[in-house]
């Protein structure tokens, strides 16, 4: 992977950094295909049983890289990069059939945070900050905000922050359910790890089949839910981990999982 986006796995986890600390992880281009690429990897090995988004530096990211925009529009082109990068990025995070942490570790804006609210699982440094930014660059949702940010903190909320962005410091964001987790900065990476090894070492099968139950019960009947609950439990129930785990509670044992 480039230079921009750190990836590494070990023990399960896959750990995708963003690293242009001198540019608040903004988003260019050679970043953006770099993530994207990170993610799907991620999604294509079976070694990996969880994903850590995090980001070096002070800020988790900026979203796009504005002073490349620019040069970009300049040129006459258009925004290109939804299609291209933001949605393919967005549909990698929400539909992972693993979990996917977001460990937050300063400011999250625009995209950036519509990538940290795609993750299954939000932990933020006290000193992390999330804006939604478009509204003040005359432009409307990507990145899937306008599919998460309603779901996070309801319809009446979310119109709130993308027609008047402010900066929701971390506590604020706790309160109102942007994130899970709120710790002091220093903690903040090893918190995040702990949350994604944790995740790394449970059951994968079933948490696919939880993330998948979430998303289509959002925006599905109960009976149409109740079907897709069955058929999800089915497969979970297939698994190994499921007869390992049934087999450890007789046995009065903790489970192990191996992720199948």
């Amino acid at each position: 992977m480039a230079d921009s986006v750190l990836y590494e796995v070990g023990d399960g986890l896959a750990t995708v950094t963003l690293n242009r600390p001198e540019a608040m992880n903004a988003l260019d281009t050679h970043t953006k295909n770099a993530l994207r690429d990170a993610l799907l990897a991620a999604r294509a090995d079976q070694a990996v049983r969880a994903v850590l988004l995090t980001a070096a530096g002070r800020a988790f990211c900026v979203g796009q890289d504005l002073k490349e925009h620019v040069g970009t529009l300049a040129a006459g082109g258009g925004l290109t990069t939804v299609a291209e990068h933001y949605n393919p990025i967005a549909t990698a995070i929400a539909t992972m059939p693993k979990p996917v942490v977001a460990g937050v570790n300063g400011v999250a804006a625009g995209a950036g945070a519509g990538f940290a609210f795609a993750a299954d699982y939000r932990v933020a440094a006290d000193t992390a900050s999330f804006t939604t930014a478009f509204a003040g660059v005359a432009l409307g949702a990507d990145s899937g905000m306008s599919w998460t940010l309603p779901r996070l903190v309801g319809h009446g909320r979310a119109a709130d922050l993308l027609l008047f962005p402010r900066s929701v410091p971390a506590a604020e964001a706790l309160a109102i359910g942007l994130v899970h987790r709120v710790v002091p900065a220093a903690d903040l990476p090893a918190e995040a790890l702990a949350v994604a090894r944790q995740l790394a070492a449970g059951p994968t099968v079933a948490y696919a089949a939880l993330k998948e139950a979430l998303a289509f019960g959002a925006d599905h009947s109960l009976p149409e839910s109740l079907a897709k609950e069955d058929a999800l439990q089915a497969r979970a129930g297939a698994s190994r981990d499921h007869r390992a785990a049934v087999s450890a509670f007789v046995a009065k044992q903790d489970p192990v999982f191996e992720g199948r």
